[in-house]
């Protein structure tokens, strides 16, 4: 693993890769004026391209990077404005003044939206196990500018863990927050899912377990909610109650705290 920076870097921003090199504890590779394939073929590993606006993670053999892109929360926030559903709203219940803990932050769509629906009064609180992802979107949701005040202080608000969402669990209080989220990587893939592929390589492929649903029941006020390709057996195995949407390849659960 190492940074490097874009391809015409000046000054400042090799200063900055060197700042996000040293931060994560990996090497700091000059770029001069080569690829990121050669550089992979020279030095081995993923690589972190440090740009002047963004992060882009690129795995290794692989052409797509993984960089922070609230495209998809800003559609479904626009939907929200116009009094259209949001089925992960619906799911869970959150309104003005809820609290969640995003326990698979992945890359922020659901806590971007979560936090636009609970506005100044709630918390949206997400964990990120892969230190890399969690690393780009947080910087991200601190840095991203979407030209919109309003949306811009919706992306602020999220507060990013970097560990395993049990840990966290264990630490929290009982009855802390109104929601606890799941989703994680479904267990069949949906092939369609361009947008999020480059996600996929780099996230934790970590199942859920009696003990994690059994802390989020101690957690969560009101709601556990997973989310989960339609053919999932974690719904049926942990009992969620299912909300089938014929039209999509996944479905929400939730159990009642």
């Amino acid at each position: 693993m190492f940074v490097t920076t874009a391809g015409r870097a000046d000054p400042e921003s090799i200063a900055k890769a060197r700042q996000t090199a040293a931060q994560l504890q990996i090497s700091y590779i000059p770029r001069l004026k080569r690829s990121v394939t050669q550089l992979q073929k020279i030095y081995g590993g993923d690589c972190l391209v440090v740009g002047k606006d963004r992060l882009d993670l690129y795995k290794e053999f692989r052409q797509e990077p993984f960089f922070f892109h609230p495209n998809v929360a800003m559609l479904r926030i626009k939907r929200l404005l116009k009094g259209e559903e949001d089925p992960y709203i619906s799911a869970s219940g959150l309104q003005s003044g809820s609290t969640v803990l995003d326990c698979t932050l992945g890359l922020g769509a659901d806590a971007v939206v979560a936090s636009f629906v609970t506005g100044v009064n709630g918390k949206v609180c997400g964990i990120e196990e892969n230190p890399l992802l969690a690393y780009i979107v947080k910087n991200g949701l601190e840095t991203y500018h979407s030209g919109t005040k309003v949306i811009d202080q919706v992306l602020r608000r999220i507060e990013v863990t970097t560990s395993s969402h049990l840990d966290v669990l264990k630490t929290c209080d009982d009855n802390s927050f109104d929601v606890v989220y799941f989703d994680p990587m479904f267990e069949e893939s949906i092939t369609e899912s361009n947008g999020i592929r480059p996600l996929t390589y780099f996230a934790s492929a970590n199942d859920l377990t009696e003990e994690i649903i059994g802390h989020a029941k101690r957690v969560a006020r009101q709601r556990i909610v997973l989310k989960d390709h339609f053919r999932s057996q974690r719904f049926g195995r942990f009992s969620f109650q299912v909300i089938v949407r014929k039209t999509s390849k996944f479905h929400f659960g939730y159990i009642e705290a």
